[in-house]
């Protein structure tokens, strides 16, 4: 059975910081790439960070997090993070892990084998 359970969410004050962790079991994460998307309220959901499955680690970011979010692996581990810092009343969404055939079709959202049910992060002013 297919899993991907993100943790880590929570309020935290403008400025803070934050890491999520996405906890995978049920496929071979090492061939497949990772993403983060989220959504907020009243709001589509946005691509925000993927991470290749190729070894380089290649990586993309949205523009809007791009020098403050960072997506990670661990393949050993079966895990994906997503340090987040300098974080805004806007970053304020449902943060979602996904699994997919390449980080570069994720950015558009597509390509997408399985996702999770999300946390909840929450940035007060």
């Amino acid at each position: 059975q297919v899993q991907l359970v993100e943790s880590g969410g929570g309020l935290v004050q403008t400025g803070g910081s934050l890491r999520l962790s996405c906890a995978v079991s049920g496929f071979t994460f090492s061939s497949y790439a990772m993403g983060w998307f989220r959504q907020a309220p009243g709001k589509e959901r946005e691509f925000v960070a993927a991470i290749s499955w190729l070894g380089d680690g290649t990586t993309y970011h949205a523009d809007s997090v791009k020098g403050r979010f960072a997506i990670s692996r661990d393949n050993a581990k079966k895990m994906v993070f997503l340090q987040m810092s300098s974080l805004k009343v806007e970053d304020t969404a449902v943060y979602y892990c996904a699994a997919g055939r390449s980080a570069f079709e994720m950015r558009r959202g597509s390509g997408i084998a399985y996702w999770g049910k999300g946390t909840l992060v929450t940035v007060s002013s």
